[in-house]
């Protein structure tokens, strides 16, 4: 059997890597990525509380919609009080809809992230030219509406077409966030060039571990806890990136928000040995760094 090669990235073993290290001399960078959706109203894409299949009702579309109206704002409460900066994947209908949100974003100073025009569909069933358009349209509004075209791109539901990495790259992303292949950024070939891959997490994110594995925020806060002081660990030996993944309509909820307040503080006993920062900041870290130190670096 011939197995069928994807061509964007080579492999490369962990310990055979180039050293570097992350600003200050830190060895651990904690990125806190906030995913900010919109759906359409019974029809379209959407998860469900409780059952993984349902349809779209106004019971599954108003617990999603719990997240714009509260959890986002519980959310932005507990940032400012840890001191923290985020990430946020944002629908670009979001910003329009909902101008309130924008405005907290830009007042703290958050990165914003493209994540497509709504969580309501996604890009990877759609043919060259229509994902074409969805990446523009989705750019052109966020960019429109925020002042600045964001550097990074998630795509709704983690999906991705055969040409979407070109797509975005020749649309002007630097990184994307869709491979969940290392604990460190890695460069992936583009028919144009090159993109960034900074590691998001699919493990430690309340969406699949919550709703789709089922898990109670009881054990969430454990993976929270357990995965960051391994790679603190880890990170003793080669610079990582440790990444948690949010959602306001699922973390957002007050027993789930409070669980999450202890893994943050538990985090951050260690400020002073980790490099708070956004998936960004990995990202301009990673190219201001001399060529070959990464994995798949640009010819």
């Amino acid at each position: 059997m011939e197995l069928r090669d994807h061509g964007r990235y080579g492999y490369s073993a962990l310990p055979e890597r180039p050293d570097y290290h992350w600003p200050g001399g830190k060895r651990l960078a904690l990125c806190i990525c906030n995913n900010i959706e919109i759906f359409s109203y019974r029809s379209g894409l959407g998860s469900d509380s409780a059952t993984l299949t349902a349809p779209q009702t106004h019971r599954n579309y108003a617990w999603r919609d719990y997240g714009n109206r509260v959890g986002q704002w519980y959310l932005f409460d507990l940032l400012e009080e840890c001191g923290l900066p985020a990430s946020h994947n944002v629908n670009s209908a979001v910003l329009r809809q909902y101008p309130q949100i924008l405005q907290r974003i830009l007042s703290r100073g958050d990165e914003i992230v493209s994540h497509g025009r709504s969580n309501g569909e996604r890009q990877d069933v759609l043919s060259e030219n229509e994902e074409r358009q969805l990446i523009a349209e989705a750019t052109e509004e966020i960019t429109s509406l925020a002042g600045y075209q964001p550097k990074g791109w998630m795509g709704p539901y983690f999906a991705q077409s055969e040409v979407t990495l070109d797509l975005l790259q020749e649309a002007g992303y630097e990184f994307m966030l869709d491979w969940p292949v290392d604990d460190q950024p890695v460069w992936m070939r583009t028919r144009g060039g090159h993109i960034l891959s900074v590691p998001y997490s699919v493990e430690l994110n309340d969406s699949p571990s919550m709703v789709f594995r089922q898990e109670s925020i009881a054990s969430f806060e454990c993976m929270i806890i357990d995965q960051f002081d391994e790679m603190l660990f880890q990170s003793a030996k080669r610079p990582l990136v440790f990444s948690l993944i949010t959602h306001p309509f699922i973390i957002g909820h007050p027993y789930r928000l409070h669980a999450l307040r202890r893994a943050l503080a538990h985090i951050l006993l260690h400020r002073d040995e980790i490099w708070i920062t956004t998936v960004g900041g990995v990202n301009a870290h990673i190219r201001s760094l001399p060529s070959g130190i990464l994995p798949g670096a640009p010819d």
